[in-house]
C-alpha cells in the first residue's frame, strides 16, 4: 500500500469511495434527511476536487493493487474581509473527505492518510485543521478523537 497525490486516473475509485461513505451516511442517518441523488457519483468529486484545486488543497490516496481503498481531500480556508471582527483568524485547514473502503478498514490506512494531510498542512504554515463530522457517525467521532481532535462547535436540528 501506497499514499499518492490524486491522479485523474483514480477518478472512479473516488467516486465510488465517495457513494460508500453516502451509503453509509444515508444509513445513520436518523433524520432522513440525506439521500443519494442519481448525480451524486457523477458531480460530487468532481465538485470536491475543484474546491481542493481552488483552495490550495490536497487530495491523496491510498493505492492497493492499482485500485484506490483509501481518500482524503482538504484545503487552507480563505477568510472574508470581515472574519477578523470576530475571531483571530488563525490559518487553517480543512479535511472534507477523509474515506477509507470498508474491505480495508482497521489497517491504519486512515492514520496514514490523516497523517500525510496535517503535514501537508503544517507545511503551508496552518495552526488548527478542522473536519466537520455527521453527528451520527460514532466511528467517526472515535477516529477523530484517537487523532487529537477535538469538538468546538455543534450544530443543533429540530424538525417542525
Amino acid at each position: 500500500m501506497k499514499i499518492i497525490e490524486y491522479e485523474e486516473k483514480y477518478l472512479e475509485d473516488v467516486k465510488d469511495l465517495l457513494v460508500e461513505l453516502e451509503k453509509y451516511i444515508l444509513s445513520i442517518d436518523k433524520d432522513n434527511l440525506d439521500q443519494l441523488h442519481h448525480e451524486y457519483k457523477d458531480k460530487m468529486a468532481i465538485i470536491d476536487l475543484e474546491k481542493v484545486n481552488s483552495n490550495n488543497g490536497k487530495c491523496f490516496l491510498a493505492i492497493e493493487n492499482n485500485k484506490v481503498i483509501g481518500v482524503i481531500m482538504g484545503y487552507i480556508i480563505q477568510f472574508d474581509k470581515y472574519d477578523y471582527l470576530d475571531y483571530k483568524c488563525p490559518k487553517k485547514g480543512k479535511i472534507t473527505e477523509l474515506i477509507v473502503s470498508k474491505e480495508a478498514r482497521n489497517r491504519g490506512i486512515g492514520n496514514m492518510l490523516m497523517k500525510t494531510m496535517e503535514e501537508y498542512f503544517k507545511s503551508c504554515n496552518c495552526e488548527y485543521i478542522l473536519v466537520d463530522v455527521f453527528a451520527y457517525n460514532d466511528n467517526a467521532f472515535k477516529f477523530y478523537d484517537r487523532n487529537g481532535y477535538h469538538s468546538r462547535m455543534y450544530t443543533q436540528i429540530k424538525k417542525i
